[in-house]
């Protein structure tokens, strides 16, 4: 699909202009007409000053009306009121992208935000786009279009490569760029948003998605204003086999706050964030250095099957300390075949191990073939999905070139991911030259091959087809909540196992309740103007006769007429007991949509926090998997002799709730199911307690 105009002349213009333009290179104003020049940019450059005839080489004009053309790109490198003006004018002038690197707009708070609005209304009307404010620019280094002044592309020079870098924040597009530069990884893009006020940081990404040389993608945001173009990106990249990588602050309370102030962005729920990035296939980093370190990995187009890894050192505290962190890290020793180890005995020393991991010994210091001897091997072996080498020590006598010849050939005919921790500079130098991916701390090697084989099986896994909802029929009312007995309805009309129950409006009805479903019971009051019965005292359980029955009604409907409260009526529930009490909720996020959650529930829920979340398509299998990834997992699984909990009918109602706050259209805001009682295989999973908000 070809971009827009404005998107395509932010990432390839044909032309650039810099307002408040200098001949100091290393002035905001100066930097950008120094990087087009500096980086080979074959458009036109026009720098705009009113008090010079000629900048950095260039013909200099006093304004905008006195270029040649209308330029498509234009850098706004001056601040206030001048500024605002110049946007105006560019937008008059028929320009189709702005970058503003004036800050002062929609981070400062309401009134800025406010400016900042009514300044890309008018660009908008004028069918311009800005990128900014408070933009430190973009850049496209195989074209020279640098419209940034970063004095990073100084400090590191750039080289055009397979990555593209696009950001919320100035500084935060420049460290990944320092550091892929560093390990040699060229970056074609580098583009920051600053306020994303108009061209966000998404759909700069989306056009760098379409770029068919880009095959890696870091993007970081602060603000998740634009839930369902990254889905769009995510499904794009996917298609190609792109990885994403995403960095996203406000992971706290005060991390939120942080970025509100810093751009003006809401960061969101960060739980819910995390689940959404997981649906999509984008893997989300820690930190700026975790965002970077698997980099060369994603680069050698490499898709593990698996998870297993095999570790291959001549340290043997090297080989004990791989097998401790690939436990931490979740990769599975691979289990050699019986013909993989007689062969590795044959090319071993008799005193080396030949089980994984692999503890070569001091004789590789006499034997430089062990490595071209042994990956062969270990490389036809079916439980070998990852290598790692940790080769603590190296020098004088060792064949490092060998090794090196060696390791990079078993890449090149295998296609087997392969990651060396390596602390000796030197050393790694010369494996780095070869093009193994090396590393000087053996703990990151590893994380960046676990980071690899998880992703990689992310974005390998298909969204599910959601089951069909029927239709959400709310009732009639303005109360923020729905009473129990219509929530339950809601629930039940979409196939999710709720209590056996009967809504009961008198006496007579309360005491056939019981009738009918048979002791004992729960009698609940039913109020929309009382979401909450318990702390009220308007449960009753364990009711055994009719007469029981009769007087909570009674005693209930007086207490909700005394809080001058809607007295509709009580429920008679059935009392079900379940092995475990489990949590159902779903939540509207204004960021994400429709979030579920599950886990273990009962009174202790929010003390515990052991839930998960969910982000809607999504299967039972996967609400199973989130379950077996909390703390209550070997609970769920049988312990101490009891049986396992048949967990069937609880991930078939997740399911149906996420069909649900799909199809409510933004009507629901929120559902509390707590407890939904599970047990054991033949016993019944019962939803005891709901309560549906309205949006």
């Amino acid at each position: 699909m070809p971009l827009d105009e404005g998107l395509r002349a932010a990432l390839n213009p044909r032309s650039v202009a810099v307002i408040g333009a200098s001949e100091n290179p290393n002035k905001v104003g100066g930097r950008p007409i120094h990087f087009l020049s500096k980086f080979g940019f074959k458009g036109a450059v026009y720098p705009i000053n009113p008090t010079r005839p000629e900048i950095q080489g260039y013909k200099a004009y006093p304004d905008l009306a006195s270029l040649p053309e209308a330029p498509e790109l234009v850098v706004v490198a001056i601040p206030g009121e001048a500024g605002i003006q110049a946007i105006d004018a560019c937008g008059e002038r028929g320009v189709k992208v702005c970058v503003v690197m004036a800050s002062g707009f929609g981070e400062t708070g309401e009134a800025g935000l406010e400016a900042q609005r009514a300044m890309v209304a008018r660009a908008r009307a004028r069918g311009m786009r800005i990128v900014g404010p408070n933009s430190q620019g973009l850049a496209n280094f195989a074209t020279g279009a640098v419209a940034n002044f970063a004095t990073m592309f100084i400090e590191a020079p750039p080289a055009d490569g397979p990555v593209g870098i696009v950001s919320q924040s100035g500084a935060t597009s420049l460290v990944p760029y320092s550091l892929l530069r560093g390990r040699g990884i060229g970056v074609r893009y580098v583009c920051a948003t600053g306020n994303d006020s108009d061209l966000t940081a998404i759909e700069l990404a989306q056009a760098m998605v379409a770029d068919p040389d880009i095959k890696l993608l870091l993007i970081y945001l602060e603000g998740m204003t634009d839930a369902p173009r990254l889905a769009e990106l995510a499904a794009a990249a996917r298609a190609r086999d792109l990885p994403i990588l995403a960095l996203k602050a406000g992971r706290t309370a005060a991390g939120a706050q942080a970025a509100r102030s810093h751009t003006g962005s809401l960061a969101g729920e960060d739980r819910v964030i995390d689940a959404f990035l997981r649906r999509h296939g984008i893997w989300r980093a820690s930190d700026m250095h975790d965002w970077c370190a698997a980099a060369e990995l994603y680069l050698k187009g490499w898709r593990p099957e698996g998870r297993r890894i095999v570790a291959i050192s001549n340290s043997g505290a090297s080989c004990v300390m791989a097998a401790d962190r690939a436990t931490e890290l979740g990769l599975p020793l691979g289990r050699f075949q019986a013909e993989t180890v007689e062969g590795l005995k044959g090319v071993l020393p008799g005193f080396a191990t030949t089980t994984n991991p692999i503890d070569v010994t001091a004789a590789l210091l006499s034997n430089s073939r062990l490595f071209s001897d042994i990956l062969p091997i270990v490389g036809r072996d079916p439980a070998a999905d990852l290598f790692f080498i940790a080769i603590p020590v190296a020098g004088a006598g060792y064949d490092v070139a060998a090794f090196a010849r060696d390791t990079a050939q078993f890449m090149a005919d295998t296609g087997k991911p392969v990651a060396l921790g390596v602390p000796q500079p030197n050393i790694a130098a010369i494996f780095a030259e070869a093009g193994i991916p090396t590393y000087a701390n053996e703990t990151t090697a590893m994380r960046a091959l676990a980071q690899l084989a998880a992703h990689t099986a992310l974005m390998r896994t298909a969204l599910p087809t959601m089951p069909a909802a029927a239709p959400v029929n709310l009732p009639a009312g303005s109360t923020p909540f729905l009473n129990e007995a219509d929530s339950l309805a809601l629930l039940a009309a979409q196939g999710m196992p709720v209590v056996p129950h009967r809504m009961c409006r008198t006496v007579a009805e309360a005491r056939a309740a019981f009738a009918e479903l048979g002791g004992p019971v729960a009698v609940k009051a039913c109020s929309a103007d009382v979401p909450h019965k318990s702390e009220h005292g308007l449960v009753a359980l364990g009711l055994a006769d009719a007469d029981a029955v009769a007087a909570a009604f009674e005693g209930q409907m007086a207490a909700l007429a005394a809080m001058g409260a809607a007295a509709e009526g009580v429920i008679v529930a059935a009392m079900v007991k379940g092995r475990r009490e489990l949590v159902l909720g779903a939540r509207l996020d204004p960021m994400v949509g429709p979030a579920i959650m599950v886990g273990d529930g009962g009174k202790y829920v929010e003390a515990l926090g052991d839930v998960a979340i969910l982000v809607p398509p999504f299967s039972a299998a996967e609400v199973v998997d989130a379950l077996m990834g909390l703390r209550i997992a070997p609970i769920l699984k049988g312990t101490r002799g009891e049986p396992a909990l048949d967990l069937a009918a609880y991930a078939d109602a997740a399911v149906r709730l996420g069909a649900l706050m799909q199809a409510a259209g933004g009507r629901i805001a929120s559902v509390d199911l707590n407890p939904v009682m599970v047990g054991a295989a033949g016993e019944p999973t019962a939803i005891v307690d709901a309560l549906v908000e309205r949006a």
